[in-house]
Parts: structure tokens; sequence; C-alpha cells
């Protein structure tokens, strides 16, 4: 069955490859799929404060996923009711302490100059 399965597979991808357009157009080419001709370059350099807010944003949302299935056990756990409680309120506190230090550094205020973040 994984024979047929996988031999299937690769017939599609092979004839896919035999039959399908190669044809390079610039509108595939373009950064810009929307019909509209691009002002300028598409590659320019992001400021790093989008990357520190998506990292930020990566980081609570971490915590987002391990709180809810903690909460949802919680109750279940009886022996260990109280030790998995404060774990995850010690987990809480160093989250908090961390943003704290972002917040004292002003890490979260978007009006900086880029100097400051260490742009160039």
């Amino acid at each position: 069955m994984l024979v047929v399965a996988v031999g299937f597979a690769a017939v599609n991808i092979i004839l896919s490859y035999l039959v399908g357009k190669r044809k390079i157009h610039s509108e595939k080419l373009s950064p810009y799929e929307c019909g509209m001709p691009p002002i300028g370059s598409a590659r320019i350099r992001f400021p790093i404060k989008f990357y520190l807010i998506g990292m930020l944003f990566i980081i609570f949302d971490i915590e987002a996923v391990f709180l809810y299935p903690w909460a949802a056990v919680l109750k279940s756990i009886k022996s260990y009711g109280a030790f998995v409680f404060y774990e995850m309120v010690v987990f809480i506190i160093i989250l908090l302490l961390g943003l704290l230090y972002l917040w004292k550094r002003k890490a979260l205020e978007w009006e900086k100059s880029s100097e400051e973040f260490g742009e160039t």
C-alpha cells in the first residue's frame, strides 16, 4: 500500500514537471502580484523594531500555549497541585521580569531613534 502511494505521488510530480509551463514572466519575478507596477525596490531593509516586536509576540504567544494546558490540567492534579501551581507562578514571574526589563530599557517605545537599537 505504501509503495502504491509513493508511486502515485512520484508519477504526479513527474507528470506536472513534464506537462507544466516553464516560461518565466516578468510578472512572476515581481515581488508584487497585484497588477500595479512597483514603485521603487521591494528589497529594503526593515527596521529592527519590527523584529523585536515579532520576537516579543512569539515569546508571549508561547506563554499562552503553556498556560492553556496548565489551566486545564491543574484541577485534575491532586497530589502535585500546589507544586504545579507555584511552578507556573515562577514561570509567569520570570516572563514579567523580562517584560519589566524591556520596559525599563524602553525597547517597547516605537518612536526611538535607530541608533539606540544599534541600526546602521
